[in-house]
């Protein structure tokens, strides 16, 4: 695993793979590089793959005080030190850190989103969940919090939650919940403002679960009208997951949207 300092001095962990025009993957909470681990091969194919561990994840450092501006300056820090152009696909939170690096580097030549968790003014937790998530992590029980995040706060179904806890990475999600919390609470600290997109010209795909929940749909539907080269794909039958529920769906779109002809010039 490489590593690649960031602008405060805290080094990421990237793992690389494939060979061809890059693509950095950007992943959401509870996870690391390895979320991607069984579809990285149908990307290694086509690009050179960069799986970056995002801040307090897997081979990345840390800093005491967190913000999420920090963690777009890493991803930017990443692609700057691949060097442009790079495509950049970043999953829930990780998308949300993807479009804010997008501000911050030149290189980045496309954006795929899927379902970034935009603060719109709506409740994204109950008031009480916060506390009540510390509290299982404090008393120890990890996977309590893990299953009542998903649930609770990602609304995933049961059928896509039993697919969840087969998969390799479950038991280190376990070990990674408690950087869940700094993330959940972003709505206290981070507002969207459309307008410091408006001149974005970089091409957006937004991925979205045709059965997500209706905060999903409406930040989905935010971005897409504050981005000027933005298109949304509906994933039908998909939530939150599809790269683990139907990786076949979530990779063609993909790369049916990278192998289109770049309008973006350097």
């Amino acid at each position: 695993m490489e590593q690649i300092p960031s602008l405060d001095g805290t080094l990421m962990g990237v793992q690389r793979s494939g060979a061809g025009q890059p693509l950095l993957l950007i992943h959401g909470g509870t996870a690391d590089h390895r979320r991607w681990s069984s579809i990285t091969p149908k990307f290694d194919q086509h690009f050179t793959v960069y799986a970056m561990d995002r801040r307090g994840r897997g081979g990345s450092g840390d800093s005491p005080d967190y913000e999420i501006m920090r963690e777009a300056e890493d991803v930017a820090a990443v692609v700057e030190a691949i060097g442009g152009p790079v495509s950049v696909l970043g999953h829930s939170y990780g998308g949300l850190c993807s479009l804010e690096a997008a501000l911050l580097t030149d290189k980045i030549n496309k954006l795929i989103l899927y379902e970034p968790p935009v603060p719109l003014g709506l409740p994204m937790y109950t008031a009480d969940f916060p506390d009540r998530m510390q509290a299982l992590i404090e008393s120890g029980e990890l996977e309590a919090a893990l299953e009542m995040f998903i649930r609770e706060e990602v609304k995933m179904p049961e059928h896509e939650l039993a697919v969840y806890r087969q998969l390799p990475m479950w038991k280190e999600r376990i070990k990674i919940i408690p950087t869940v919390l700094r993330e959940l609470v972003i709505d206290r600290t981070y507002k969207f403002d459309a307008a410091r997109f408006a001149s974005l010209q970089v091409p957006t795909l937004l991925l979205l679960g045709g059965d997500s929940p209706l905060l999903f749909r409406q930040a989905t539907e935010t971005l897409d009208a504050a981005l000027p080269d933005s298109q949304v794909v509906i994933l039908p039958g998909q939530q939150h997951i599809a790269m683990d529920t139907n990786p076949e769906l979530f990779v063609g779109e993909v790369l049916q949207f990278l192998r289109k002809e770049e309008s973006h010039v350097y």
